[in-house]
């Protein structure tokens, strides 16, 4: 045990490397999910029937394909289409699909669950489509969405380890790193859990607070009781 400890501290530099390569992935990939997850589920309650289609398709076939290999795919078979990106590019880009998918069920349910009257009152306000969407449809079905968003992002950052199949020098990596060169498998992973619950207690932590700030702004209870 000593010599891990000893070995960790040598460490701490990369391990340090690898926790900010780890928290750019989720960061980035958390914010292309959520451009995704808009753009499809908006698209879903279109009235155009090919758009609605073309939405439900690429929904069902982003969830219903492993993100694994989405990844894989990215990495090893883009290149020969002649495309080719960063490891780091291809996990963002990945992440940001595959979670922006079922991002997109939220934001179309969210939206569904909103009060039709709301929209109604609205309406007879004289506002527009576009103009009841965003003053008073998105600001209460916001408030719907954040805490199964927050649980997708707990899970992607929980997907991040992929990373170190694509030779993505992150947390997961660093850590086998240490692991290889010290023996000590158990200590290794088990800080390796410790440390990925830190990261997930604080962005659940965040989005708490997020939510509260959220229902404070419609005049709801922050607390959520």
């Amino acid at each position: 045990m000593a010599d891990f400890l000893a070995e960790t501290g040598r460490a701490l530099p990369a391990i340090g490397e690898g926790l900010l390569v780890t928290l750019e992935a989720t960061g980035l990939g958390a914010a292309l999910a959520l451009l995704v997850a808009f753009a499809l589920g908006l698209a879903a309650r279109s009235r155009r029937v090919l758009v609605r289609g073309a939405s439900r398709v690429t929904v069902e076939f982003l969830r219903g394909t492993s993100l694994y290999v989405q990844l894989f795919w990215l990495f090893f078979a883009l290149p020969m289409l002649g495309f080719r990106l960063e490891p780091l590019a291809c996990g963002v880009l990945a992440f940001g699909l595959n979670y922006g998918a079922y991002g997109a069920e939220v934001v179309r349910g969210s939206i569904a669950a909103v009060p039709a009257a709301q929209s109604e009152a609205a309406l007879a306000l004289g506002m527009g489509p576009g103009l009841r969407l965003r003053r008073v449809v998105l600001p209460q079905a916001y408030v719907l969405m954040i805490p199964p968003f927050k649980n997708l992002l707990i899970q992607l950052l929980k997907a991040t380890p992929l990373l170190s199949l694509v030779t993505v020098a992150d947390l997961t990596f660093r850590i086998d790193q240490l692991r290889s060169a010290t023996g000590g498998t158990a200590a290794a992973y088990l800080l390796l859990l410790l440390l990925y619950f830190g990261l997930a207690v604080l962005l659940s932590t965040g989005m708490n607070a997020l939510e509260r700030t959220a229902k404070n702004r419609l005049g709801q209870d922050g607390s959520g009781v």
